[in-house]
Order: C-alpha cells, then sequence, then structure tokens
C-alpha cells in the first residue's frame, strides 16, 4: 500500500509517496498545477501496481484543481479537514514547517489512518453553485457594512446630525434608499444654506415627488434648521468633498446592487430543489434567509441524523467525564459552520420578533429556556439546536 501526501500551494503542490514503517517511494517534489504536470503525476500514480491513497487538506479553493484532476482519473482521494491534520502534525516535538516536509507528514497520516479513511464526495453542482453564491453574499454584506460606514463618517463632516432625520423613513423591503438619494442631491449643508427656508421646502417638495417618497413639510423644516445650526468640518469649497462623497454613495449603491441580483440567482437556483418548499414554510425562515439556509447546509442525505446536522454548525455541546465528575456546564464546540450558526441565530431572532401562534416549537422552546433563567443568547442557541434537528426530519421526508 501506498500513501501520496499532498501538501496544497496557491500554483503548485508538493507530493511525497510512502510505504508503511516510513519507506519512502518517492522523495518529495513539487509539481505545478498545470495540465501537463497533473496528467504526469496521474499517470505516475497508477503506475503502481499496489494499492494507492492519495491524501491532501482542504485549502480553501487552491485543492479543487488538484482533487478534479484526481476524481476524474477515478484514484482514491481523501481530503482531510485541515483543524485535524494540524492536530495530527501537533504530536510531534519538532515545529519546522516546510512543503516538503508537511507533504511526509499528510502521507504519514494516510498510512496511519489507511483503514478509517473514506473517499472524498463532491457535492452536487447544484449544491456548489449555492454555496458559492452563499459566501460571496457574506462577502457582499460586509462590504455593504464598510460602505455605510464609510458613508456616516464623511456625512459627519458634511451633514451632521442627517441620519437621524432621515433614517428608518423607508421599509427595509423597499429597493430605494431616502438617504442615498437626499445625499446625492444635496451632499452638504452649504448647498442648503444659500436657499431660503420657503424655497428648500418647495425644492425638498419637488424632489421627493420625483424619487416617490412621501412628502413632509416638518422633516423638511427639520432639515433646514439643522442645516442652520450645524458646523461642518468638511468644506464644500474643498473639491475633493464632493467627490468622496458621491463615490460613496455610489459604491454602496453597488454594493446593494449585487447582493440583490445574488439572492435573485440563488432564490432561481433553490427553487428547482424539492426541499425549498418546506423550507419556505417554516417559521421565521424567509425568502432571503431560507436560500442562505440551504446554500450551508447542502444535500441533507449527507448527515447520517440530527446530531450530525447540529455537529457541522457547531453548537454541540460534547460530555466531559473524568473519574466521578461529570460536567453539567458545557458550552457549544463551535467546531463546525460559523456561517450556518450566524444564519440560525438569525432565524430565532426573525422568530422572537413575530412571535408566531402555528408551528411555533422551537419559538415556544426559546421563550421556555428565558423562563428557566437561561440568558437571551444562549436560549436562542438552543433554539438553533431544536430548529435544526426540525429541519432535518422535515427536509429528510422529501426524500424518503
Amino acid at each position: 500500500m501506498i500513501s501520496v501526501g499532498i501538501d496544497i500551494s496557491k500554483e503548485k503542490s508538493t507530493v511525497c509517496m510512502l510505504r508503511p514503517y516510513g519507506e519512502i517511494v518517492e522523495a518529495p517534489f513539487d509539481v505545478e498545477h498545470n495540465e501537463q504536470a497533473l496528467n504526469a503525476l496521474v499517470e505516475h500514480i497508477k503506475s503502481f501496481d499496489e494499492d494507492v491513497k492519495v491524501v491532501l487538506e482542504a485549502t480553501g479553493g487552491y485543492h479543487q484543481v488538484v482533487v478534479t484532476k484526481l476524481l476524474e482519473s477515478e484514484i482514491f482521494t481523501v481530503v482531510v479537514n485541515p483543524y485535524i491534520m494540524k492536530r495530527y502534525c501537533a504530536a510531534s516535538l519538532r515545529k519546522a514547517k516546510t512543503d516538503k516536509i508537511d507533504s511526509i507528514r499528510i502521507a504519514n497520516y494516510g498510512i496511519d489512518h489507511w483503514f478509517s479513511m473514506t473517499a472524498y464526495c463532491p457535492p452536487d453542482e447544484i449544491y456548489a453553485e449555492l454555496k458559492l453564491l452563499g459566501r460571496q453574499y457574506d462577502q457582499y454584506v460586509r462590504l455593504k457594512i464598510n460602505c455605510k460606514i464609510q458613508l456616516a463618517n464623511l456625512l459627519d463632516g458634511v451633514m451632521p446630525g442627517i441620519k437621524k432625520i432621515l433614517t428608518g423613513t423607508v421599509p427595509a423591503s423597499s429597493t430605494k434608499d431616502k438617504l442615498c438619494d437626499f445625499v446625492e442631491k444635496y451632499w452638504h449643508f452649504d448647498n442648503i444654506k444659500k436657499m431660503s427656508e420657503s424655497k428648500f421646502v418647495a425644492d425638498y417638495q419637488k424632489w421627493a415627488k420625483k424619487k416617490g417618497y412621501r412628502y413632509s413639510e416638518s422633516q423638511a423644516i427639520a432639515i433646514y434648521q439643522l442645516s442652520q445650526n450645524n458646523i461642518p468640518t468638511l468644506k464644500s469649497s474643498t473639491p475633493s468633498t464632493k467627490m468622496l462623497v458621491l463615490q460613496a454613495v455610489k459604491s454602496l449603491r453597488d454594493v446593494e446592487l449585487t447582493l440583490s441580483l445574488i439572492i435573485s440567482q440563488m432564490q432561481e437556483i433553490a427553487s428547482t430543489l424539492p426541499e425549498y418548499s418546506v423550507v419556505r414554510e417554516m417559521k421565521g425562515v424567509g425568502e432571503v434567509l431560507s436560500v442562505r439556509l440551504i446554500a450551508e447546509i447542502g444535500d441533507i442525505r449527507r448527515f447520517h441524523n440530527g446530531s450530525a446536522l447540529v455537529a457541522f454548525a457547531g453548537i454541540d455541546a460534547p460530555p466531559y467525564e473524568s473519574g466521578k465528575f461529570v460536567g453539567t456546564k458545557r458550552n457549544i464546540s463551535k467546531r463546525g459552520s460559523a456561517t450556518l450558526r450566524k444564519i440560525g441565530y438569525e432565524i430565532m431572532h426573525s422568530l422572537k420578533s413575530t412571535k408566531p401562534t402555528e408551528d411555533s416549537a422551537v419559538y415556544d422552546f426559546i421563550v421556555k429556556k428565558e423562563l428557566e433563567g437561561k440568558p437571551k443568547r444562549v436560549a436562542k442557541i438552543a433554539g438553533v439546536n431544536k430548529f435544526l434537528r426540525i429541519y432535518y426530519a422535515r427536509v429528510m421526508e422529501v426524500y424518503c
């Protein structure tokens, strides 16, 4: 038997081949991530007349090209969780780290776990695409937060206090943003100060009608008085000020448009799945959370029971016993998908806000935990645990 350990890098990989007891078949060597080099590696692996297993660890997207090539060639391939590999390598007293040493350690892992390793099974294309879109959605949400912070900082310099008047005037479901539209029109209090109050009120009314917002005279007067009583720290006479403010608005709009497109694409793809209608019917799960939830969990059939799904989310509390001591106050492991934990927490927050009266098993469970004296956050995490078990049961019924 031969264990092939591959240490993955961005543009190349280091390969080492071992037999039991540390016998070196091939000393560590580098392989470029191109068609010719990977084909040569595949031919070399297939040339052995022994059982061969290829072992590598998941490294973001870098390992995908190698895994795809190996699976196409029908080679037994194992993708190891990086944390498991890190713990395995930590058993050594020497802490030296090079690509060659790492490839040897990965090959040794294959020898030590030869009979317990299972072949890597790639997800279905539809789930893989949903997960890619879901992860990109999370990235753009972070960008949106940064853009909002950047715009808020600039507004403190050109229109201090304007957010208190205009924030919250449009429903969250609306695609419009009154604050951004207003800033795009006026961008500095000096532009309002140049007008009389009656002229600004009339101009504001005309702008609101054009943009489709409900006109409020009291709001217009409040904005005018605010412009008269506040002192902007960024001068309107500076050419850079207008450019920075308008670009901040544009950046925020671009990110929001991208988020809208991603969600639309996810909904179009997820609607073709059998479990989509079941997930949409669950309380606390809306149009956005449903597709994000499906994207992060993926194919439910890869979990053998509800506890496995809970463990995948990292909200399981492993037992802790030693001698006569039995731990009762245990924390969640957090060894799993942080994204799924976040989505689950958002669903619990939605449940607490809507307070459903029908199909409210999860909501009632959260309330029960709070009445027992549990902190609200702890109660919601317990609710996520129960929700995922219900999710597993209901979605599995679709495939049974």
